[in-house]
């Protein structure tokens, strides 16, 4: 893991250093950390780190995926736990990381209450920006996350299922139930979750993270199955010694759903940046989520449009 995340580590060491050597490392962080551009949305100021790749061609329609970072995180940390540069200088889509907002604590998502609304317009008024400062193609727009980012990319697989094309969730934080989304039309989602997950438990249940219990991942992969018109007898496979695939087909619109169960996996991004363990739990390399997604992705583009 590079500087980038052990930053908030360093400054509990720099608490016994001298004051300038401490404002040096915070001018440091905040450079690092930096976002690239903004945007006003809602009427509030927004960040985001955007990512254009030198094989990106302006003469050609270029795929957008959207990343959402967790709760607590900033656009730069899901940089480095994703990886998705890299994977945009092979294959040449733009990247970009929305930032939640702070409002003087953690920057989070807001997927529940007044807040919802607001995100999503940001999300909204966001692709609407690099489509007209970047050759975007609009059936090409992908949203993933991780945790409360994997929780937002559920909302707007709902609130923007016409500008959507599929989504990705990695240890996703679903605080709002399936039965929020009453908007019929099928989304493509593949998802990552590890079954020693100590903030969304694999199997439901309450945590420290939040006062209300987490659905039941399998139960709520299937819900999502049920929304996209699936077959309902999944298929499922085994693809690492410690990864299983289930796999929902002959959905409506060929929205497939996917999920990979990592077992014994923590609340992290496999095959990504590792976090913390003690914090996060193990994070395993028998499979690459990014490269899954974009595999995922690159399969399913919007129709009719």
């Amino acid at each position: 893991m590079t500087g980038r995340l052990r930053i908030p580590v360093a400054a509990l060491v720099l608490i016994s250093i001298p004051l300038l050597l401490a404002a040096i490392e915070a001018m440091s962080y905040d450079v690092v950390n930096r976002n690239n551009g903004t945007l006003v949305s809602s009427g509030l100021t927004r960040e985001y780190l955007l990512y254009v790749p030198r094989s990106s061609d302006r003469m050609n329609p270029t795929p957008l995926v959207i990343s959402l970072h967790g709760a607590g995180m900033w656009p730069a940390a899901q940089v480095e736990i994703s990886r998705w540069n890299a994977l945009a200088d092979r294959e040449g889509f733009i990247v970009v990381y929305p930032s939640g907002l702070g409002g003087g604590g953690p920057r989070v998502w807001r997927v529940g209450g007044e807040g919802i609304s607001r995100d999503v317009r940001f999300i909204s008024d966001l692709i609407d920006t690099l489509t007209a400062d970047y050759n975007i193609d609009r059936t090409r727009v992908y949203a993933n996350g991780l945790s409360n980012g994997g929780g937002m990319s559920f909302v707007l697989s709902c609130a923007l299922s016409d500008g959507i094309a599929a989504v990705g969730l990695v240890a996703a934080a679903h605080l709002v139930p399936a039965s929020w989304c009453t908007d019929p039309e099928p989304v493509p989602m593949i998802s990552f979750h590890g079954t020693a997950d100590r903030f969304t438990p694999y199997n439901g249940g309450t945590s420290v993270v939040a006062p209300r219990p987490f659905p039941s991942i399998p139960a709520w992969t299937a819900e999502w199955a049920v929304r996209n018109r699936c077959v309902p007898s999944p298929i499922d496979t085994a693809v690492g010694a410690d990864v299983t695939r289930l796999e929902y087909a002959s959905c409506a619109r060929d929205a497939r759903v996917v999920l990979y169960t990592i077992r014994d996996g923590g609340h992290t991004w496999p095959g990504g940046g590792p976090l913390p363990e003690w914090f996060a739990g193990p994070t395993s390399d028998s499979i690459d989520a990014t490269a899954l997604m974009w595999a995922f992705f690159h399969q399913h583009r919007l129709l009719g449009r």
